[in-house]
């Protein structure tokens, strides 16, 4: 007769006790299946763990891949950035000395981009070169004597300061290449040091602005963010004459005055320059 059992027998060492077991077929079956079992879930999360660390890897490999790029190009913003600002620069010399020569000659915009942009101010050079001064009259330059912008720009509270800062639109780090003047909006704006206005009227981010070059200190001064702009472009200016109101136009988020102080092409930090305050003393009169 067939046993659906199988018999297991235990002897005790000392005692010589003998004792048997019956034990079922179903149950090693069943312990066979839940070896499998056992063995399949186990190669199973063991795949799964393998699949999770290589996508955890891969997800640091392309964060880091992002943390890179980003650097990257944060630092060619800012090289491009400081490219704009010394060609601005040396367009606005170009266009100095154009005036301080008595020099004129017929020019277009320029399109094309910064190539364009450094080839018509490298042309306006070479044309400066070979240009002869008149030999009667004193030049325009010799006749700026307070050159040296010591005044503020504007009545109103220092805001945001030279330097690294926190963007307020990106909410990333950003150089701030002047300081901010908080003012309501019509407060009348000045220039702080005699100059050639070598710019007037909408300017990016800066909104309607005035660019004022000051000639023998090599300095030029910026004034964005206007709600009106009264100078024009070609005009001398007297230090506390005003050339504009503060608004918020452009990249702006409040009425204020963006003032910038640049030193041969370079932003310097403008609160060395920010002297005594402008008063109803000044004697304040409205840019012609």
């Amino acid at each position: 007769m067939n046993k659906n059992y199988f018999i297991v027998v235990l002897a005790h060492p000392i005692h010589g006790r003998i004792k048997r077991l019956h034990i079922p077929h179903y149950f090693l079956h069943l312990a066979v299946a839940l070896v499998a079992l056992g063995g399949i879930a186990a190669v199973g999360f063991s795949s799964s763990y393998a699949r999770m660390l290589g996508k955890v890897s891969e997800f640091n490999q392309i964060r880091s891949e992002k943390a890179a790029l980003q650097k990257q190009y944060d630092q060619l913003q800012e090289e491009a950035q400081d490219r704009g600002d010394k060609l601005a620069s040396l367009g606005a010399l170009a266009s100095e000395v154009s005036i301080a020569f008595g020099i004129r000659r017929e020019s277009a915009e320029v399109a094309g981009g910064e190539n364009a942009l450094l080839e018509s101010s490298l042309n306006q050079f070479d044309f400066l070169q070979s240009a002869q001064p008149p030999s009667n009259g004193s030049m325009a330059l010799n006749r700026l004597t307070n050159t040296t912008p010591s005044i503020w720009p504007i009545e109103g509270r220092l805001g945001d300061s030279f330097g690294n800062r926190v963007d307020p639109f990106r909410g990333e780090g950003a150089f701030h290449a002047g300081v901010d003047i908080r003012a309501d909006k019509g407060t009348p704006v000045v220039a702080t040091a005699d100059g050639f206005v070598n710019k007037a009227g909408w300017l990016g981010s800066l909104g309607k602005a005035v660019v004022i070059n000051h000639g023998n200190s090599q300095l030029t001064t910026r004034y964005g963010h206007m709600t009106e702009v009264f100078a024009r472009r070609g005009q001398v200016v007297r230090r506390g004459e005003v050339i504009g109101r503060a608004g918020s136009t452009g990249r702006s988020t409040g009425n204020h005055l963006h003032y910038e102080v640049v030193y041969r092409g370079t932003p310097v930090n403008p609160y060395k320059y920010l002297g005594k305050r402008n008063g109803p003393s000044t004697g304040l009169s409205l840019a012609d």
